[in-house]
């Protein structure tokens, strides 16, 4: 990823973007222009879940090769709700983590849990799991005077539901407490449109000749070294 990095930067005139197409999730979108109009305050902490029941001769899935795929479920599916989280908070140096193989007999991970803080002291969650049963998507956001919810998300399979975000607005008592339970907006989603729009933009910047601002090298990278820095707290067997 590093040596990606360089080349780009080694030729400006070339264009360079990653696939993350859960940035362009309509759920995302919107609760990313909540946070930005900063009536709901910073976002304190974050909650990530991304699961799946592995599949079908998932023990002899390409996937699950450390040679070809350089890691497990985190690496797989996982990456994706670390870029999220990035793309609402930035980057997290400081990292504890959980790294184990408890079910599949394949030589990287199953399940991994991590616990991360960034500078700001800002905190965030994240269980990547190949043996949710249920397949599971959910994404909590708590900020200063609310929070956010993304539940499910859409997706060729349409396995992991449907696709929502709940938005919630603290509610103050005389003294200027918050109240527990805020009545909360659902809404709700029926289109994926997160593969046209990620491609329509990485278009847009090669014909009108703009620089790739999001899903870039930076983010690429910031996303590696998260997962490289998970895998690197905990149990060391399962980097390649």
């Amino acid at each position: 990823m590093r040596r990606m990095a360089d080349a780009e930067r080694a030729g400006p005139g070339g264009k360079l973007y990653f696939g993350f197409n859960h940035r362009y999730h309509q759920a995302v979108l919107d609760a990313k222009a909540l946070i930005d109009k900063g009536r709901m305050g910073r976002i304190l902490w974050m909650r990530g879940v991304y699961g799946k029941a592995g599949g079908p001769a998932y023990d002899r899935n390409w996937r699950n090769d450390p040679v070809r795929s350089g890691g497990g479920i985190l690496i797989d599916q996982g990456i994706h709700m670390i870029d999220l989280l990035h793309f609402f908070c930035g980057p997290f140096p400081d990292v504890k983590s959980m790294v184990g193989n408890t079910y599949w007999k394949i030589p990287v991970e199953d399940n991994v849990m991590g616990i991360m803080r960034n500078d700001a002291g800002q905190m965030a969650m994240i269980h990547s799991s190949a043996t949710q049963w249920r397949h599971k998507f959910v994404l909590d956001v708590c900020l200063e005077r609310g929070y956010l919810s993304l539940d499910g998300i859409l997706s060729s399979t349409m396995t992991y539901g449907s696709e929502s975000l709940k938005v919630a607005h603290c509610v103050y008592d005389a003294e200027g407490y918050p109240l527990p339970n805020p009545q909360e907006a659902i809404y709700y989603y029926t289109e994926d449109r997160s593969w046209m729009k990620e491609v329509d933009y990485f278009v847009r910047c090669i014909l009108e000749s703009r620089p790739v601002e999001n899903c870039n090298a930076n983010h690429a990278l910031a996303a590696m070294e998260a997962v490289h820095r998970i895998y690197s707290q905990d149990n060391a067997k399962f980097l390649p």
